[in-house]
């Protein structure tokens, strides 16, 4: 999830603009198109504007963002003065503030449309990299590999490629298109859609902040052993000594009962409590490495707005340099053979277990960040005539490549792990044997050790820096690593966040306060509540904001999204739109996902979990020092409450905003549709009215007056045909 904030030049919107700086302003932004893009002698506007629609623009010169006012159809016909001529440009300032206040027909730019203009990226290569680095994110690493070895090996990627083609793709293509088309963000966008649909856009900016919330937990996680690697040797390599009364010296007793990455994990890093009641001493070290990664994030959004755009590299493209690097790494170490094998091996009896299905659903579904806002603030700023389909296709396919390549790397590093531990255990039991000990000898199982990988924290923290400890040079390999992790974990931060402050600002809750000051206050408000996961029960509420927070609440506002697109807004409309957009209008497929298959899809996932979690319950490992391991224990019920809270405050704003819209009560305000080129998109084109097939007609219920049965009164925006825009 990548800085949109610093990728974007200033946010331009603003209620309240002097009519004549507005026309100076575009009178300036002309002339630099101008300079970028020269008019020809003899050039005819038609063809002029072709040239610009058929090729994306970003930056200032972007045709999507720009009112009607830069049209050169308003341009006289003598040739200008050169550009930079100060007589010229003086002259023609000095007429536009005369006439500020006359009549608008007297401006020297005709036929301005109504609605803001909006900023854009810079190239479209930011937009890529921001978009995947939004999408590729910690859970590539480790989930991904954890969920493919644990259920069926090479057989989960059939349902892992079947709830990609059938969810994933389809709703990723969904929110940049319709992000792209209505130019807001989230709640923008849905208000726009309907006005009992707002609550769509503000349930997807509640989830974003309550995620945010704990992920930079992650970073903060990340920051404490990034700092920590520089020290020789790693402090989690061995285990501590304790001096007891006696003044003698031994190794902690919690840490040889357990390891010594256990160890410095959950008693050093997190000071683990042994329950969730149980809160105990208050953790510094955790409260100032979060203070200091909301710092960070905050810098990175607010001072990104004018650097050079370095940070967006670094953030997305130094993961793959640094998996780049551990792959020829892992691929040369022992044992790696075998940990891959392992990971790819299928067992294709595990395909009718449901349950392997209901999590390849929702990996694809979290890994690819749906229903946060995020991908719908990205594509607002893209330019009207981008192929967002293209974009789609392509963001999806790198994040689930990375998936399959993250777990080559690290299933050969556990395999290496796998192999020493197994290599170790052999050679101990020969040695037993040798000294005519046929009792209480180790069990020596490989596929036992390359089955025993942890998921989430446990990999990273525990499994990975175990393996890294039998390298040479491990501090080396120890930065590489945590400095990967927090690289992927501040990209996806970035680009929840934007989701939010996006949010905020299209709402104009704060009209008069400048963009910086929102982000400042969220991350702030964000810095303070983390202190909640600063004590030896953090980890656990981590654990609880995350199990609920995160899961539930975008499955059913994905859900929405599909339900308002395909029944509300309209699937023909869409792809009209979309149509217009692209110049290609969505197959059959696509219609048929956004209509029927993606919905069941949703629904299912939804009543499988929940039948899950009622049947099986829902517990943590709580980590007991006296045994030096952890148990599962039941959630207690002011936890169960609390989750219960976390799903409710997302979701209900869902009917809330539609039940006070119909009692008269306006929860989010109306705003003019921002401006969009769709007349000269239609002429670039050549949009025809499309002509339902009868399959269509008959699947779709799309009537031969042009409406669509099986679906709602529209209330977005209305369509005009491209005789009534000339």
């Amino acid at each position: 999830m990548a800085n949109t904030a610093q990728l974007l030049r200033r946010q331009s919107s603003r209620d309240i603009v002097l009519k004549s700086q507005k026309s100076i302003d575009q009178l300036e932004l002309r002339e630099l198109r101008g300079r970028l893009v020269p008019k020809e002698h003899g050039v005819s506007h038609h063809h002029h504007t072709s040239l610009h629609l058929h090729q994306p623009l970003y930056g200032a010169t972007n045709q999507g963002f720009m009112s009607d006012a830069f049209d050169e159809s308003s341009e006289l016909e003598q040739d200008p003065p050169p550009f930079g001529s100060e007589a010229s440009t003086s002259k023609a300032k000095a007429e536009l503030v005369a006439n500020a206040a006359a009549d608008q027909q007297q401006d020297i730019v005709e036929g301005e449309k109504e609605g803001e203009e909006r900023e854009s990226w810079d190239s479209k290569i930011m937009f890529l990299l921001a978009t995947i680095g939004y999408a590729v994110g910690l859970g590539n690493v480790w989930r991904f590999p954890y969920l493919a070895q644990k259920n069926g090996g090479g057989a989960f990627l059939v349902p892992y490629f079947i709830m990609l083609c059938i969810q994933g793709i389809p709703i990723f293509y969904l929110e940049l298109a319709i992000g792209q088309r209505l130019r807001k963000g989230a709640i923008g966008v849905w208000s726009q859609v309907s006005p009992y649909l707002g609550g769509i856009g503000i349930s997807s900016a509640v989830v974003s902040y309550i995620v945010a919330l704990y992920y930079n937990t992650i970073i903060a996680w990340c920051l404490i052993y990034l700092l920590h690697s520089f020290e020789s040797p790693l402090p989690w390599a061995d285990c501590p000594t304790r001096l007891y009364s006696n003044y003698t010296y031994d190794h902690e007793p919690e840490c040889v009962a357990s390891s010594p990455t256990q160890f410095y994990w959950y008693r050093t890093t997190l000071q683990c409590s042994e329950s969730v009641d149980l809160p105990e001493n208050f953790n510094y070290h955790m409260a100032i490495a979060l203070i200091v990664s909301w710092f960070l994030v905050y810098i990175c959004m607010v001072q990104g707005i004018t650097s050079s755009g370095k940070i967006v590299y670094m953030t997305a493209i130094f993961p793959y340099v640094v998996l780049i690097i551990f792959f020829f790494r892992g691929i040369t170490l022992k044992g790696a053979a075998d940990g891959v094998a392992h990971l790819f091996t299928p067992r294709w009896e595990t395909l009718l277990d449901p349950v392997v299905w209901l999590e390849a659903g929702t990996q694809i579904f979290f890994s690819l960040g749906l229903a946060f806002g995020g991908l719908i603030a990205f594509s607002s700023y893209n330019p009207a005539n981008n192929n967002c389909y293209r974009d789609a296709i392509l963001v999806s396919m790198t994040n689930c490549g990375t998936s399959m390549f993250a777990g080559v790397v690290v299933f050969s590093v556990i395999g290496f792990k796998a192999t020493a531990t197994f290599d170790r255990c052999t050679e101990e039991r020969n040695g037993l044997i040798l000294q005519n000990k046929t009792t209480n000898l180790p069990v020596c199982d490989l596929q036992t050790e390359l089955a025993n990988s942890a998921s989430g924290t446990g990999l990273a923290f525990i499994i990975f820096t175990e393996a890294i400890n039998q390298f040479p040079g491990a501090q080396l390999w120890a930065v590489l690593f945590f400095l990967m992790l927090f690289t992927l974990g501040i990209d996806s931060q970035f680009g929840t966040l934007e989701g939010v402050v996006t949010s905020l600002v299209d709402m104009k809750l704060f009209p008069n306060l400048p963009k910086e000051y929102i982000v400042g206050a969220l991350c702030f408000s964000c810095c303070l509540i983390s202190m909640c996961f600063a004590n030896g029960a953090g980890s656990y509420i981590f654990q609880l904001m995350d199990s609920f927070a995160g899961n539930f609440p975008l499955l059913i506002i994905a859900l929405f999204e599909c339900l308002s697109i395909s029944y509300i807004y309209g699937v023909r409309r869409f792809s009209d739109d979309i149509e217009m957009m692209t110049g290609s209008r969505p197959n059959f497929y696509w219609m048929f996902c956004w209509k029927y298959l993606s919905p069941c899809a949703m629904v299912t996932i939804l009543l499988a979990s929940f039948y899950q979690l009622l049947t099986e319950g829902s517990s943590y490992p709580a980590w007991i020092a006296a045994k030096g391991a952890t148990e599962s224990m039941e959630w207690p019920h002011w936890c169960i409450v609390i989750a219960f809270f976390l799903i409710l405050s997302s979701i209900l704003w869902i009917p809330i905003v539609a039940i006070l819209r119909l009692c008269g009560i306006k929860v989010v305000e109306d705003s003019d549709p921002a401006w969009f080129p769709e007349a000269e998109l239609k002429e670039v084109h050549g949009i025809v009215p499309h002509e339902p097939t009868e399959l269509e007609r008959s699947i779709f219920c799309f009537n031969m007056d042009g409406t669509e049965g099986m679906c709602c009164p529209k209330y977005g925006l209305p369509e005009k045909s491209l005789e009534e825009e000339e």
